[in-house]
């Protein structure tokens, strides 16, 4: 069955939804203090079915890498004897993980685990009881363990599959943090950028008056509450964290050079250009006279592609998929119609 170009334009292209609700300003922005805190800590998996480190499968049990992964586990309180680690149901990890700086002793957060060593997959074991701390040289805060969640389409390459899992609730915080500064009415950008800023100082002020919410630069808003709600200020920022913005999302093109997929965010044209690559031309704009833009290539010749001025980004993708223009080949066309000015969306080649 053929596939119209319209119907090829939906399996390459992924449009990024348009918020035209808005989004909540808690969404767009963070508070002062908001700094998640980051943990790390080696451990090891056990239970695996022949799976592990190949070099703990040898017969010297004495092996650089055995001695120097003991001592590692050692360093952070988990004592193993070379010997434990020969078996092939073995592996060395890496565990880090990321919580709530308001997460407060006995609260549960995610974690994640990376083979260390030579381990063909994880699947199937239990991490045991792993002390994670936030600095090499400092005591541990938090413990994780429990069997690992793999998903099946885990990332291969070179025969290795499922060398990453994740705990859900693997963690667990066991010191009390230090106490976080009070909060300050001051909201941070995810991702700075002025007009977004000044957006939300607007629908703040429109709600609680003129003079509450100002721009202090691209990456901030300072609050000016008042004496009415000193005594609430909780409830102040829980309440304009509710507020919507339409945040201003820069355009952007994402290629994947390896299957050509193409995700465009928002309503992204192309200007006036030419280029040509490997049998291909990709024209747009400046017609020849007598000829006639379309979406698709030219019946006389199958490697030139006319498109009219102004054309989205999605027909250009649909076009060069259609032409039947390599991954490669798809990235290094857009790259270049950034380069000569025709597209004034970030081009990202992945």
């Amino acid at each position: 069955m053929r596939l119209t170009v319209a119907a090829l334009s939906a399996f390459v292209i992924l449009a990024a939804p348009l918020h035209a609700q808005g989004e909540r300003i808690s969404d767009l922005t963070t508070r002062v203090g908001d700094v998640p805190r980051r943990v790390i800590g080696y451990g090891i998996v056990v239970g695996l079915d022949g799976t592990g480190d190949r070099s703990f499968g040898s017969a010297n049990g004495a092996s650089q890498t055995v001695r120097s992964v003991a001592n590692a586990l050692r360093r952070f309180g988990v004592e193993v004897p070379p010997e434990r680690l020969r078996p092939r149901n073995v592996a060395a990890v890496i565990v880090t993980a990321e919580m709530s700086p308001y997460l407060h002793a006995g609260g549960r957060f995610e974690v994640q685990v990376s083979s260390l060593g030579d381990a063909t997959s994880l699947r199937g074991g239990v991490l045991w009881t792993t002390p994670l701390v936030t600095d090499v040289d400092q005591p541990p805060v938090a413990t994780a363990q429990g069997p690992m969640l793999i998903s099946d389409d885990n990332f291969r390459v070179q025969g290795r599959n499922g060398n990453s899992a994740r705990i859900p609730e693997g963690g667990v915080l066991e010191v009390e943090p230090p106490a976080i500064a009070a909060l300050t009415p001051k909201l941070l950008l995810r991702r700075p950028d002025l007009t977004t800023a000044s957006r939300i100082a607007d629908a703040v002020n429109v709600v609680y008056g003129n003079g509450v919410a100002k721009v202090e630069d691209p990456g901030s808003v300072v609050l000016n509450p008042g004496a009415k709600v000193a005594d609430n200020l909780l409830g102040f920022l829980a309440s304009v964290d509710t507020i919507q913005v339409r945040a201003n999302e820069p355009a952007r093109i994402v290629i994947d050079a390896r299957n050509g997929s193409v995700v465009v965010g928002g309503d992204v044209r192309v200007g006036t250009a030419a280029v040509s690559q490997r049998g291909i031309t990709l024209r747009i704009g400046a017609v020849a006279a007598g000829g006639a833009a379309g979406t698709a290539p030219d019946s006389l010749n199958p490697g030139l592609l006319h498109l009219p001025e102004g054309a989205s980004v999605q027909d250009v993708a649909a076009g060069l998929h259609a032409a039947g223009a390599r991954p490669s080949e798809i990235a290094s066309l857009f790259d270049a119609l950034r380069e000569v000015g025709a597209l004034s969306a970030r081009v990202t080649i992945r």
